[in-house]
């Protein structure tokens, strides 16, 4: 049987899945990496300096900090989740985390910030970001760190 959404739109959150007393596997509604993130009194989100790579006078240099945005909804249980960033070779990692993901019921999100400290870039190239939950890969894009020469003033 499918449930569709009233509007004839696309099915709401649940729907086609499993009964609550299941394991229903979340989706990942949203990922930045920024240079910060501040929570305002009413519970808002303010993200800060939105990264899509890097661009860099000099090389090696060093990331004091990198903070990874996520937001899950749509899943029940409790899951295993895993960010890293890999080097252009595709193979080596140079910075890791992992948590625990809570969601009650369907209807619950959830926003995770995940902060990585002092990530040094070796070399210039396409950086990598992950996001796994339970050992699946969800969500893999590039992060470009390239080197600059600086506009000389006169």
């Amino acid at each position: 049987m499918r449930l569709d959404a009233p509007d004839g739109g696309a099915p709401s959150c649940g729907a086609n899945r499993s009964p609550v007393s299941e394991t229903i596997s979340p989706d990942l509604q949203t990922c930045l990496l920024c240079e910060d993130v501040r929570q305002e009194a009413n519970g808002s989100f303010l993200l800060v300096g939105v990264l899509g790579g890097l661009a860099v006078p000099a090389l090696p240099v060093t990331a004091q900090k990198l903070l990874l945005f996520t937001r899950w909804c749509c899943g029940v249980g409790r899951f295993r989740l895993a960010h890293r960033f890999l080097l252009p070779d595709n193979t080596s990692v140079i910075a890791a985390s992992q948590s625990l993901l809570d969601l009650r019921n369907a209807e619950d999100h959830l926003t995770q910030v995940t902060v990585f400290a002092n990530v040094q870039f070796q070399q210039e190239g396409v950086y990598w970001v992950e996001v796994s939950l339970d050992n699946a890969l969800k969500l893999r894009f590039p992060f470009p760190v390239r080197k600059v020469v600086p506009a000389k003033t006169p």
